[in-house]
């Protein structure tokens, strides 16, 4: 793993060598797709727009925090801001990169939750925007800019990351594709009919999963706080 975290430095080492005016846009779009996002803007969005893709954008993004944050567990994951000096890799060779506000995350890094939540919650609303595309339009263009749009953003969001050092590319990668298979997996299974407790009482559960979970994996004396 080091040689791969030793690249993924190296990368965002060559990413923020890129032109000065770059620097506010990836700082930018990392806030702007911060997965709370998903909750107070996206959902609104969508659920004005359809009801039933509200409601899948919803119902995707909080099972997607939820796997998120268990996978993140289990796979650990060092933070490149982090992993560059506790490693020794900056006592080694000469590393050029720069902190920002927004740099010192804590917590395991793997996979990416920007990347895995924003590509889940957003896959019903570009499915839903390729549909109606394809009923007003055919241009296979046009039918297709929905997806383009939407792995162009995943991309951006991805790169953002890797330049704030929040995250290595192989994270950024690993949660590019789970967030769209698990978007892609869950929006026929999107209780629609169900009402607003449902989604209260789900959210809850989860909670409480999270915790007791959390507290089994801290009782095997497995550090998942490390």
């Amino acid at each position: 793993m080091d040689s791969l975290h030793t690249a993924g430095i190296h990368f965002a080492e060559a990413l923020q060598a890129g032109p000065p005016w770059l620097e506010k846009f990836w700082i930018s779009v990392t806030s702007l797709a911060d997965p709370k996002c998903v909750f107070t803007i996206c959902f609104p969005l969508a659920y004005f727009l359809d009801r039933k893709v509200g409601v899948s954008v919803l119902w995707t993004g909080l099972l997607s925090e939820w796997l998120n944050v268990v996978l993140k567990w289990f796979l650990f994951g060092e933070r490149p801001f982090w992993w560059v000096h506790e490693s020794g890799l900056a006592r080694k060779q000469l590393v050029t990169l720069r902190q920002f506000p927004v740099s010192c995350e804590t917590g395991p890094g793997d996979p990416s939750g920007h990347c895995m939540i924003t590509g889940a919650a957003l896959w019903p609303l570009v499915t839903a925007l390729t549909a109606l595309a394809s009923r007003h339009s055919r241009s296979l263009v046009v039918k297709l800019s929905p997806f383009g749009a939407y792995i162009l953003l995943l991309l951006a969001v991805g790169l953002s990351r890797i330049f704030v050092l929040a995250h290595f590319p192989h994270q950024v990668v690993g949660g590019i594709l789970t967030g769209a298979v698990l978007g892609w997996g869950l929006q026929s299974h999107t209780p629609t009919t169900r009402t607003l407790g449902f989604f209260v009482a789900t959210g809850l559960a989860l909670l409480l999963s999270s915790l007791a979970l959390h507290s089994l994996v801290i009782a095997t004396g497995i550090d998942i706080d490390w």
